[in-house]
């Protein structure tokens, strides 16, 4: 009754658009690189310095100096660029990116970005997140609907506020599961589309405000 995460990826990847310049962040949102259409010209970009990231390399394909942010192996596209990670965050802070793709803990009804830090438990620093969500015309989440816990229960990861440490206001424009996708808008979280075999009724009830 929910997309698996590389069916969750394969949506996110209907997000691109032909020319898009893209930035994919740690976690399930690596996975969309393995979905970009043949018919469409991406480019997806790395903060670590690359721009031209193909699929994830097969077991023969593998080169350990080309990474990505998350310091997983990648591969290379025809006219890929490798520079200094100061050139990416200048195309990211430029205004350059089109789109980001992004993991989170917590999303505000508001669009509100919890995704850097669970204090006393993950702090890692912030990465390239703030600038991402500062410097990119459109910033969609892409996560599991509910945070899991080892005695079973269930933790709500869209809120009418985040507790945890904020990566930025108001900057979430889309949000994927593996239930649904809805969009921030001015009036509330708006279903756009449910995930096969998910009702409306099971997404309000894993969902901590009310969906539009």
């Amino acid at each position: 009754m929910a997309w698996t995460q590389d069916q969750m990826a394969a949506r996110a990847a209907q997000e691109l658009q032909d020319g898009f310049y893209v930035n994919l962040g740690i976690g399930i949102p690596t996975l969309v690189a393995n979905h970009v259409s043949p018919d469409i010209e991406v480019w997806l970009q790395s903060e670590n310095g690359m721009l031209g990231i193909g699929p994830f390399p097969t077991a023969d394909k593998v080169d350990a100096d080309l990474i990505n942010a998350g310091k997983q192996t990648v591969t290379t596209i025809k006219g890929s660029a490798i520079f200094g990670s100061h050139d990416s965050f200048a195309m990211i802070r430029g205004g350059k990116i089109n789109l980001s793709i992004l993991g989170a803990m917590q999303v505000s009804e508001k669009g509100d970005l919890a995704n850097w830090m669970i204090p006393g438990k993950m702090v890692k620093g912030m990465g390239g997140a703030m600038d991402l969500v500062a410097g990119v015309k459109r910033v969609i989440i892409l996560m599991e609907h509910v945070a899991k816990k080892k005695d079973g229960t269930e933790d709500m990861k869209i809120l009418p506020e985040c507790t945890l440490p904020l990566t930025g206001l108001a900057v979430v424009n889309r949000i994927i599961t593996d239930l649904a996708v809805m969009d921030v808008t001015p009036e509330g979280l708006k279903v756009v589309e449910l995930a096969t075999g998910v009702t409306l009724e099971l997404l309000q009830s894993k969902t901590g405000v009310k969906l539009i």
